[in-house]
């Protein structure tokens, strides 16, 4: 992580100089070595190193923030941290819907968030204890000129939330959290190491109706408070955000969101809906999307698809017919049966099939090791789902194609 000193170098007329001769760099293709070594020449030392890294983290940015990323501020981290810059404004518009004009941003890492909100109209108080993510906030809010509208000052997050009263936290009618959930490197999986940890999480959605956490995608049902919304948002069949929805934004008891596309598809329940029932293979297998499937909404699934699940324990759904649906993806079931290697590689041989791609579910099976196990002379092609039947290991073929 730079000093703020180094941000705000960035910044000066140098820095950009800097930044902008880094990327030209970058788009001829020079490696680091070669890159860093040319703009300690051109530009000296104490700019090389920090344009480098800035206009290498803008080129990984760009896919997902489009032209913002080219005037954006960042390190690896907060790059990491960030959500897609459109789910962002979806989440911004949703919890000011009700015209709501302030909003806070408790722990603005490098302030996308804040930027969101503030371009949905609120004007914007960003709180964070780490003066780099200060410097970041700033930086960006003045680059996407929404500055006017956003002030950067230092707080402890756990302090301003145990102060929250009137429905409000630091003055400001909405709050968006994002709890840090990695430290040295690794992922935190109790939320009450996050941080601020699961009591901050709890206490916000208490005292401030119009909030939302974002939490992560394993979430315990049993943590998430009544009243409260939970959504899971996925997109290209990756869960890519996990969501909990204060009281006062609330709609429904779970939302799953399926981003495919371009367009945005939205499954709700107002109560838990119960599993569905199980049932024989049959003609086509369905795997419903991961935002489905942690949001517990199998079932309403099954029932619009008039399907049923292979296994009780399995998210695998089988039914007679394909399905255009968004909340699927659909295979032909060509053969079933019951899990053995040289069974299934003869099978495979048998059809012509040299190359598979394996999935599975509910199995310890590595899918890399089996395709290659499976790998074969044929030119045709199948996709071997490996999961439990009825409680059996099973083999499912699909989609052979010669």
């Amino acid at each position: 992580m730079p000093e703020p000193t180094a941000v705000a170098l960035l910044r000066t007329p140098e820095g950009s100089a800097a930044v902008a001769r880094a990327t030209a760099l970058l788009t001829e293709g020079a490696d680091v070595l070669a890159g860093v070594a040319r703009l300690r020449a051109e530009v000296g030392t104490e700019l090389a190193g920090p344009a480098w890294e800035l206009a290498r983290l803008r080129a990984r940015a760009r896919p997902v923030f489009g032209a913002d990323a080219d005037v954006l501020f960042l390190t690896a981290d907060t790059l990491e941290q960030a959500g897609r810059p459109e789910l962002a404004a979806r989440r911004a518009a949703r919890l000011l819907a009700d015209g709501t004009d302030s909003a806070a941003d408790l722990g603005c890492a490098a302030g996308t968030d804040t930027v969101a909100l503030a371009r949905a109209g609120a004007r914007v108080l960003a709180v964070d204890r780490d003066p780099v993510a200060r410097e970041l906030t700033a930086a960006n809010a003045a680059a996407l000129g929404v500055d006017g509208d956003v002030w950067v000052v230092a707080g402890d997050v756990v302090e301003l939330v145990a102060a929250a009263r009137g429905g409000e936290v630091a003055g400001c009618g909405a709050a968006v959290l994002d709890p840090a959930r990695r430290a040295g490197g690794r992922r935190q999986l109790d939320p009450d190491r996050w941080s601020p940890p699961w009591s901050t999480v709890a206490t916000l959605l208490d005292r401030v109706p119009r909030a939302v956490v974002k939490v992560a995608p394993g979430l315990d049902h049993e943590r998430v408070p009544a009243g409260v919304e939970a959504e899971w948002v996925s997109v290209r069949g990756s869960i890519v955000e996990a969501l909990l929805w204060g009281t006062g934004v609330a709609a429904v008891w779970r939302r799953a969101t399926v981003v495919r596309d371009g367009a945005v598809h939205e499954l709700t329940a107002d109560a838990d809906p119960g599993p569905a029932d199980a049932g024989p293979v049959r003609g086509w297998l369905h795997e419903p999307d991961p935002a489905v499937i942690r949001s517990g909404l199998v079932s309403p699934v099954a029932a619009g698809l008039d399907a049923t699940l292979v296994d009780p324990t399995i998210a695998y759904l089988t039914s007679d017919a394909a399905a255009g649906s968004p909340w699927v993806t659909s295979y032909r079931v060509d053969e079933v049966l019951p899990f053995h290697l040289k069974r299934l590689r003869a099978l495979l041989r048998a059809r012509g099939v040299g190359r598979v791609v394996v999935k599975k579910r509910g199995s310890a099976i590595e899918p890399e090791t089996l395709a290659r196990q499976l790998r074969g002379p044929g030119t045709g092609t199948a996709t071997v789902v490996v999961t439990r039947v009825a409680g059996a290991p099973t083999a499912l073929v699909c989609d052979v194609a010669g």
